[in-house]
């Protein structure tokens, strides 16, 4: 049995992480299977959003499947955490918006996933954490990066030294999660945000993407000229004209990514 469930309609790839009994965590075969479906979809014409979530309603993923570990020789660590580095920096180039649904625990390298991902949303219990030093280790796959540049060193030693697991709303408080929604709600909430990002032109939108992803490393000045060169991109696209015939139109626009 797969240990991925990937659905794939209207230009929305859905992957969940599908170990319900061991709460989502990260199995070898799992790791292999996650880098397939991400090197497959990284650059497909056909695909607008990509939405991470775990199987079953208790946890997006628990992160690394300890028991499973506790039989590995130090070469089978060394693959798994090159194959999780090497999957991560996939997903984060992903040239169109990702999304992780954080509908349940998102642990260790659970977390470490989604802070590779554009969005991060939590249903309302969701738990959340870094919490690889409480194992005698550090997070190995960018979690120490990315929570840092995402929240601020302070904080981000903070989350990692005492390896807390803090709820949504703290999540929410200090900017991992983007956004927090009721249990009772949250599939239909999700879907909203998804529809509100495909009402849009796909090409823009990748180009924003490539801007903010790319302007964040330079200085100000470089990163301007970067935005000014992307911007000139969208002015030939068809797109551009359909949303300005739209507008007189008094219309919806129907955008193709042309």
């Amino acid at each position: 049995m797969s240990e991925l469930l990937v659905h794939t309609h209207d230009g929305i790839v859905r992957i969940f992480f599908n170990r319900v009994e061991k709460s989502n965590s990260i199995s070898k075969l799992l790791m292999e299977e996650f880098y397939s479906v991400l090197k497959r979809i990284q650059k497909d014409p056909n695909v607008r959003i990509l939405v991470l979530q775990g199987a079953g309603e208790k946890s997006f993923c628990a992160g690394a499947d300890l028991k499973e570990r506790a039989g590995w020789t130090e070469k089978d660590v060394k693959y798994f955490l090159d194959l999780f580095r090497k999957s991560l920096r996939v997903l984060e180039k992903i040239p169109y918006p990702t999304i992780s649904m954080l509908n349940g625990f998102a642990l260790g390298g659970g977390l470490e996933i989604a802070l590779a991902t554009d969005i991060r949303y939590a249903k309302d219990s969701a738990t959340l954490g870094l919490t690889e030093t409480s194992l005698g280790i550090i997070p190995g796959a960018g979690g120490t990066q990315r929570l840092s540049r995402l929240i601020g060193t302070s904080k981000a030693k903070e989350l990692i030294f005492t390896a807390s697991r803090i709820d949504a709303k703290k999540a929410l408080e200090l900017g991992i999660v983007t956004e927090v929604f009721a249990s009772e709600t949250y599939k239909d909430e999700l879907e909203k945000k998804i529809e509100s990002i495909l009402n849009n032109a796909p090409i823009a939108i990748k180009l924003a993407k490539k801007a903010i992803d790319e302007g964040i490393k330079l200085s100000l000045e470089k990163s301007l000229d970067l935005e000014h060169k992307l911007y000139s991109k969208t002015l030939t696209t068809e797109d551009r004209k359909e949303a300005l015939a739209a507008f007189q139109e008094k219309r919806k626009p129907n955008f193709k990514g042309e």
